[in-house]
């Protein structure tokens, strides 16, 4: 016996989990909901189907093939346009012989088919229809039968006052070939509108059989709900969904779940789930093959699908997330909301009840999304952070993102230049390194492999070799899950925002330049990489100044490639030095905040014990260097750059300090006392390089670790940084801690107020509007609004990066430096309503 399965919905009334899948293939816990209605027949004995296809044919066909994995052989009618229910199955009728099913493709049920087929030949019924009793029948076809299950009346879709039974045609039938007699092939015909009800007026032995048992028409969102969650609980007879691991949870292959991760069931686990530390699950819920949850991710009643994200802290609560989606950290999804198929929903945005996300969408970070996003733009169109193209890889970041990228940087430069390429010894960065060189010989570029060297020699050699641009892929250390590609200029700093927003069009349009086969780029090793940067350090420091003190140090090199160029360097210099963590880890490229302060706290100590002249950190890509002074004692980012500022001054009277424009006035004290100058800037590493070369800096600083010496290097080094800090202590036969001692006081403090992006330009407004001074007391601003009070100061400038507002004030006292930053933080706070 045979059955046709229809299979041609669209499903527009589940979108947006449809937009990209036809109806029937929308997976219902385990498999597709058509692979459900399958496995009944087979159960059954019937292992020979026809499905009627229209809508997004290929997706069903390329799935099933010839049903041969099913255990089942399957044949395909396909329409060029729509037939109907009926018109479908005339168009199989080539492939039918004798007594037939029909059955709904996008339906689930668990009837005994056995109790249906004998009632149907025990009434020699010409059709029987299968009909179900349902609590609201308002949205089915209603069936009216006799005692003896003869039909006597078909109504579709009543309405409220229409209603005279709650039996409703399921769709599934057993019918006689000659109930297909007088249909013409290729026309429309409707089973429930046109077949049975002229059937009916001829006299015909049509029959409705009740069935017992369960039956859902996965006809929207909340039938789609319904159903997987049924499938969980049991509520459908005869369905294996996976392997029972105990307390209502089972997997469909091996996954991975952490000791402390909270999973109340019923729940299913597709293959490759991996459950990380903390996580809350509970059920009904389902999360498909490969997806991720991340640290005390909490999930409630929720539905993912499979290769999803979901970041750490997220809380899901009967939500529908669709394939490949990326949930980033503290994310929430509320009651009903969907999440289309490969969309971005931002670090701490609020997706409120009942919103549908369309597919391909990404929706910032910090936003609250209150109304449904459909149609319109799709993806994202900022590519470009503070630390370059930032994601989390193999979600954000993929191998086919990265020869995009690298093809988008390609096109905007010269045909025939040349592109170096440096990397952390990280595998992630290893595997998109190779992605984006894959993409630069495409666009006409050739490729300098450096590499895996520290950002500072990277910058140099870029710079030095007449490169037209650099690229450095690093595992960022601030969160082991994402990958920072930071690209480099000519001169080795950082892109201007121009040139980001040309490659930003170029990948968005898709406009790379494609060279025929005689300018495909070339891809090589670059020479004596070490040695040339060797060369001009040594070149750029007085080393005759620097051996005679025979410097004793203590440096920690942090598991980086820094080991491979500064120990040789110390050595040319006569530095005793005692080596920490020289030996490169690819898995300490990126460390927890706690890890690297008991670092830190293990430097001082050593420091402590072996009284050296000095404590270095570098940081793992070679560029921040963090300093513990020859009494032991750690120094903090901004005293620490006041202390190399105070000794460059000192060195060079009447010399230019650059600063970013939150640190406090302690550096327009120092460079007071030697008839000097700073320099404010954005806060920005782009603004902050700029800034040292453009004003002749001496030095620039941070705050942060970051130093410039600008006469050997535009970007910052903390290699030289280190050296020529020796330099200035040995010219001025002084010690570190007496430098420190001798620094003017500050009092500094910092808040950070949440804002959401569309509330940012009102607040910053308002600020200008209420507190800037009259306009012969103005002078320009660099960046936010400064509110100038008397000495004090306060600074309130939008992160350009997340929702947030910062709050910087200096007062005389540290007490009044925080009241003055809790007093504007209520201050911007109030502005957002």
């Amino acid at each position: 016996m045979k059955a046709v399965v229809m299979a041609g919905g669209q499903g527009s009334r589940l979108r947006p989990l449809t937009i990209g899948r036809p109806k029937p293939m929308v997976p219902l816990v385990n498999k597709p909901v058509l692979a459900h209605s399958l496995e009944l027949l087979k159960r059954h004995g019937i292992r020979e189907v026809v499905l009627t296809l229209q809508h997004m044919a290929d997706v069903i066909q390329d799935y099933f093939g010839d049903g041969q994995e099913l255990g089942m052989r399957m044949d395909y009618s396909i329409e060029s346009v729509p037939l109907g229910t009926a018109g479908s199955v005339r168009q199989a009728a080539e492939h039918l012989g004798e007594t037939f099913w029909v059955i709904s493709g996008d339906a689930l049920t668990d009837f005994d088919l056995g109790a249906i087929l004998d009632f149907h030949r025990r009434h020699e019924a010409l059709a029987t229809l299968v009909l179900y009793r349902v609590p609201d029948p308002l949205e089915y076809g209603v069936v009216i039968t006799d005692s003896q299950g003869r039909i006597r009346q078909f109504l579709e879709k009543p309405s409220g006052g229409e209603v005279i039974s709650d039996t409703v045609n399921t769709g599934i039938y057993v019918l006689e070939p000659e109930a297909l007699q007088g249909l013409e092939p290729g026309k429309s015909y409707d089973f429930s509108k046109e077949v049975f009800p002229r059937l009916l007026e001829r006299g015909e032995e049509i029959y409705g059989f009740v069935a017992e048992g369960y039956w859902t028409d996965v006809g929207n969102l909340n039938d789609y709900r319904r159903a997987s969650f049924d499938l969980l609980e049991g509520r459908v007879r005869d369905v294996e969904i996976g392997r029972h691991l105990g307390g209502n949870v089972w997997v469909g292959g091996e996954v991975e779940i952490a000791p402390d991760a909270q999973l109340y069931g019923p729940i299913y686990l597709g293959n490759g789930v991996k459950i990380k530390g903390g996580v809350v699950v509970r059920g009904p819920s389902v999360i498909r093959d490969n997806t991720i949850l991340d640290t005390r991710a909490q999930i409630d009643r929720s539905i993912i699908w499979r290769n999803s994200y979901v970041g750490e802290g997220v809380e899901l609560r009967g939500a529908l997330v669709g394939k490949q989606v990326v949930l980033k950290s503290r994310a929430m999804v509320f009651e009903g909301a969907v999440i289309g198929d490969n969309s971005i929903v931002g670090e701490g945005s609020i997706i409120h009840a009942e919103v549908k996300i369309w597919p391909e969408k990404e929706i910032e970070a910090g936003a609250i999304v209150k109304s449904s996003l459909i149609w319109g733009a799709q993806g994202r169109r900022v590519l470009f952070g503070r630390f370059g193209v930032t994601g989390l890889v193999n979600l954000d970041l993929t191998p086919e993102f990265a020869a995009k990228l690298g093809a988008a940087f390609g096109t905007v430069l010269p045909l025939g230049s040349t592109v170096t390429m440096n990397r952390d010894p990280h595998r992630s960065p290893r595997m998109i390194k190779r992605a984006m060189i894959s993409g630069l010989p495409s666009a006409g570029i050739h490729v300098s492999d450096l590499g895996n060297m520290p950002i500072p020699v990277a910058r140099y050699i870029t710079r030095i070799s007449a490169a037209a641009g650099g690229v450095h892929v690093r595992l960022s250390p601030f969160d082991n899950r994402v990958v920072d590609i930071r690209f480099f200029d000519e001169r080795g700093r950082n892109l201007s925002k121009a040139k980001e927003r040309e490659i930003e069009r170029v990948f968005f349009r898709e406009e790379f330049r494609r060279v025929y086969l005689g300018d495909v780029g070339t891809i090589a090793y670059a020479p004596q990489v070490v040695e040339r940067y060797a060369q001009g350090f040594m070149a750029a420091v007085n080393a005759d100044i620097i051996r005679p003190p025979r410097f004793r140090l203590v440096v920690d090199y942090a598991h980086a490639p820094t080991s491979l160029v500064l120990p040789s360097l110390l050595n040319i210099l006569d530095c005793d030095v005692v080596a920490l963590n020289a030996r490169i880890d690819e898995s300490k490229m990126s460390i927890l905040p706690e890890e690297f302060q008991a670092a830190l706290h293990q430097l001082a100590q050593i420091a402590s014990a072996v009284r050296p002249d000095l404590g270095v950190r570098l940081d793992v890509g070679g560029e921040k260097i963090f300093l513990v002074d020859d009494g032991g004692r750690v120094l903090s980012g901004i005293v620490a750059t006041a202390a190399l500022a105070e000794l460059a001054l000192r060195q060079h009277p009447g010399g230019t300090i650059v600063v970013p424009v939150h640190l406090p006035s302690i550096f327009e004290r120092i460079a007071t006392q030697h008839q000097g100058r700073v320099v404010r800037c954005r806060v920005d590493p782009q603004a902050f390089m700029s800034a040292a070369a453009e004003e002749g800096a001496i030095l620039a600083g941070d705050g942060t670790g970051d130093f410039i010496y600008a006469p050997f290097h535009e970007a910052p080094d903390g290699l030289m940084a280190t050296v020529k800090l020796l330099e200035y202590l040995a010219a001025q036969g002084t010690k570190l801690s007496e430098v420190v001692n001798s620094l003017p006081q500050y009092h500094l403090a910092e808040r950070r107020v949440s804002c959401p992006w569309e509330a940012k330009g009102t607040v910053m407004r308002r600020l200008n509007e209420q507190y800037r001074p009259p306009k012969a007391d103005q002078g320009p601003e660099i960046e936010g609004v400064r509110i100038q009070l008397g000495e004090e100061w306060v600074l309130v400038r939008p992160d350009p990066d997340a929702p947030l507002i910062h709050i910087h004030a200096e007062a005389s006292s540290q007490s009044g430096a925080q009241e003055l930053a809790e007093k504007y933080a209520r201050i911007v706070e109030s502005l957002q309503s």
